[in-house]
Parts: C-alpha cells; structure tokens; sequence
C-alpha cells in the first residue's frame, strides 16, 4: 500500500493497514519526530510481534531502546531481524552487543546486525523503505553528488 505522508514528497510503502496505524500513533508518542523516531516507527511497525510488543523494546519516556528485548519468549527469527533493523537506525550502531561481556558472544551478536542477516527475509523491502526514511539525503539519485565521486554527467 502507498500512503504520502510526512509531506507531498514522502510516498511509503507500509507492509500493511496495521503497520502505517501504528507508525503514525507512535510518531505522536516519541519525544522528536526527526528521522531517527520515524524509522525506528518505521521499522517496528512491520512486524505484527513488534507492534504487539512495542512497550518491551522502546521507552517512550526515555527515548531508549530496551536490547533485552531480544531474549525474551515472543521473539521470532523475523521480529528479532525488524528490532535489530530499528536500533541499528535509531541508535547509529548494535546496542545489544553491550549486553554481553564475553568477546565472542559480542563479536556473534555484532554479526547479527550485518547485511546478510537482516536482509535474508522477506521483510527486506520494509527494512529498505526504513533505511530511506532514515537517509533522505541518499534515497535518491544525486547526479551533483554523483559527479563529485567522478561519475558521468
């Protein structure tokens, strides 16, 4: 479904009626309604587990994301892929990795947060339409900034 919103210039794609709900209801929830809260609104409303289960992963109050989220019993193999999307975009990096204090369970965790793990699902799409809620700037083709990097005109 195409929904304009945030603006005549914004047309996005949502996985489902629930989805573009709820991204709109938790926009009006979060502190700041800059890019960082609409892609973490985003991408946790793609997945019914994270829409039903929004209060473990997000502090609205506080603004923080809750990593322990990822161990709990209602997570799958897909809405761990959409929570990991989400803090990844809204915090710049893989917050869950500080939840572990051996090496290589930190390393395994890191691992989870790489391309291939989270794109290897049919939620891609969706996480793709996240990533251009979160970089405006690099959602579309740019011939000046193109040509700055040597490409043809």
């Amino acid at each position: 479904m195409n929904s304009t919103a945030l603006g005549a210039k914004e047309n996005i794609i949502f996985i489902s009626d629930a989805h573009e709900k709820f991204y709109y209801e938790k926009l009006e929830e979060v502190k700041y309604q800059d890019v960082y809260h609409k892609a973490l609104c985003y991408c946790l409303g793609i997945s019914d587990d994270t829409r039903r289960n929004i209060k473990s992963i997000y502090d609205f109050k506080t603004g923080c994301v809750k990593t322990e989220c990822l161990h709990e019993g209602w997570q799958t193999s897909g809405s761990v892929k959409v929570v990991r999307m989400a803090f990844n975009l809204y915090c710049n990096g893989t917050p869950s990795v500080d939840d572990y204090k051996d090496t290589e369970k930190q390393i395994n965790e890191c691992r989870q947060y790489s391309v291939e793990e989270l794109f290897c699902c049919a939620y891609a799409p969706y996480f793709w339409q996240a990533i251009q809620i979160r970089y405006p700037e690099y959602a579309t083709y740019n011939k000046k900034l193109y040509a700055l990097f040597g490409g043809a005109d």
